[in-house]
């Protein structure tokens, strides 16, 4: 039976970060020729791709390179001649309060590096990977793609740019472009360490004889899903024709608070300590909820994986790959 990608050359840029990575291990798994890795490795990690790499040799060509850098960019790209790119190369949400014009630049450089070189026909489609945050805290939930781009943060007002721009380029060139907002996503390989998120600093904490810490009261509300979930719903997107300048969320479509998720992960590691109250984080968004139902019509059922089962294999995960404590 033909795999879906099967012949196909695809380039990942931030191919060795959290969602990267498994991206690539997916589309090496489902044929494709080549998988071009791109990633200066800022939060990524080689050892994402391990995997990859034992299963698939050479298969998987990695690049130490900026995404946002057009000449290198060009580079990679002619001599690879990828047939779809697949862009999650980002900087940290948190990287906005250390470096906010460095934050916001990012996303949109990479973009507009990518709309130029798909412009110019060194490749064929584009698939963007954006973010829920563009939308800041909801006005109506759930939340849709006509949601209004409300940016809280730089990080996010750099996406929301960066989305705005390759909408543009669709409209002005005919290129072949699908923006996808993934919510909120944990799994293993989650970044642990500089501007980790509160899935796996939390795993980190307990996993060090540490107090978890809930930011504010902890009722900031996000919509968690699991990793595999999310690319498995990307892939199943990027192969149906048709889809040219259309925008879709992925999530789970269930609103879950900080606090919450912090207590579950204390009753799945068995841990009955206290819990560290701090102050609330600026421009921490207060509500987020998927409405996933424009793509849940294209490719059926999203998050197939219950929350508690996806932190039980995160957290199993942590306990014997992941950090050593």
């Amino acid at each position: 039976m033909k795999m879906r990608f099967e012949g196909q050359n695809c380039l990942v840029t931030g191919g060795g970060g959290f969602i990267g990575g498994h991206l690539v291990d997916a589309l090496a798994s489902e044929g494709a020729a080549r998988v071009v890795v791109v990633d200066n490795f800022f939060l990524g990690k080689e050892e994402n791709l391990t995997d990859a790499k034992r299963r698939h040799g050479d298969k998987i060509r990695i690049y130490r390179e900026d995404a946002g850098d057009l000449s290198s960019m060009t580079a990679v790209v002619w001599k690879e001649a990828p047939d779809i790119v697949f862009n999650l190369a980002t900087k940290a949400l948190l990287y906005s309060f250390f470096n906010p014009p460095g934050a916001c630049r990012t996303n949109l450089d990479i973009a507009l590096v990518l709309g130029e070189l798909l412009r110019g026909g060194a490749y064929g489609r584009l698939i963007h990977l954006s973010s829920s945050e563009v939308y800041g805290t909801a006005r109506t939930v759930p939340m849709d793609e006509h949601h209004p781009l409300l940016a809280e943060t730089s990080y996010a007002a750099g996406k929301a740019a960066g989305d705005l721009l390759l909408a543009s380029y669709v409209n002005m060139f005919d290129v072949d472009i699908l923006t996808i907002r993934p919510f909120n996503n944990y799994g293993p390989r989650q970044n642990d360490g500089q501007l980790a998120a509160v899935v796996p600093l939390t795993v980190k904490r307990i996993l060090r004889g540490e107090v978890p810490v809930l930011s504010g009261d902890g009722q900031q509300t996000r919509d968690f899903m699991f990793v595999h979930d999310t690319v498995r719903a990307i892939l199943n997107l990027s192969v149906i024709d048709g889809l040219q300048g259309q925008v879709f969320n992925l999530g789970s479509g269930d609103e879950t608070s900080i606090r919450s998720i912090i207590e579950t992960l204390c009753r799945v590691m068995h841990y009955s300590g206290d819990i560290r109250h701090e102050q609330a984080r600026k421009a921490d968004v207060m509500r987020h909820c998927a409405d996933i139902a424009k793509a849940k019509a294209l490719i059926g059922d999203i998050a197939t994986t219950t929350l508690e089962d996806g932190l039980r294999k995160t957290v199993d995960w942590y306990r014997n790959v992941g950090w050593k404590t």
